[in-house]
């Protein structure tokens, strides 16, 4: 009789505690977990970190949601959460576009067609903020377009990741592209592909 009482206890237990369990995606499913890292900073510390990346052991294709508004970018592996980064994104004059997006190259050293400076005859800078076509190139001069390194395009006109200042984290910066830290663009070139899928949101 009281082994009859215990189980019929633990039967009630377990279908009480039935409405507190998180809800898993079904085997199959194409949704993402999104997880934001935790991250534990020493009490010396002044600063946050530019970004976290805990993502090299782990296996699967790689991928990208970048939120405008905290001008971050989260990244995952199979819909795990492998790290995130502070990004630049271009400022209010040469917007981000948002959407899902697929990289369609990559190429380790680039340079802009489109901004950059322009050089005089003697390879002297006059005019640190050039725009290609439109500023004005003295005799004997030459446009020479601003290094993009670990260059990952976005658009066909122009828009992509590429490591790059980021003057103020938090805060949009470039002419439209996505700038990362050098050595998260470095990693995110690594173990991105053509074709891997960026998600850019407001």
């Amino acid at each position: 009789m009281k082994a009859v009482r215990l189980i019929t206890s633990i039967a009630g237990v377990l279908a009480l505690s039935q409405c507190s369990l998180p809800d898993f995606p079904l085997l199959g499913s194409r949704s993402e977990i999104v997880r934001r890292p935790l991250m534990v900073m020493p009490s010396s510390a002044s600063q946050s970190p530019l970004y976290v990346w805990h993502g090299g052991g782990q296996p699967g294709p790689l991928s990208l949601n970048i939120d405008l508004s905290e001008q971050k970018a989260y990244l995952f592996k199979n819909g795990e959460s492998v790290g995130w980064t502070y990004v630049a994104s271009g400022r209010s004059e040469f917007p981000t576009p948002t959407g899902s997006f697929r990289i369609l190259e990559k190429i380790i050293s680039k340079r802009s067609n489109r901004y950059g400076v322009i050089a005089d005859s003697s390879g002297k800078i006059v005019n640190g903020h050039a725009t290609a076509g439109v500023s004005r190139i003295p005799p004997g001069g030459s446009f020479i377009g601003s290094r993009m390194p670990y260059w990952m395009r976005l658009t066909g006109n122009g828009v992509g990741l590429h490591a790059g200042p980021i003057p103020r984290p938090g805060s949009p910066a470039s002419h439209g592209c996505i700038r990362l830290p050098r050595d998260m663009a470095e990693t995110i070139y690594q173990h991105a592909s053509v074709g891997t899928r960026v998600t850019i949101m407001h």
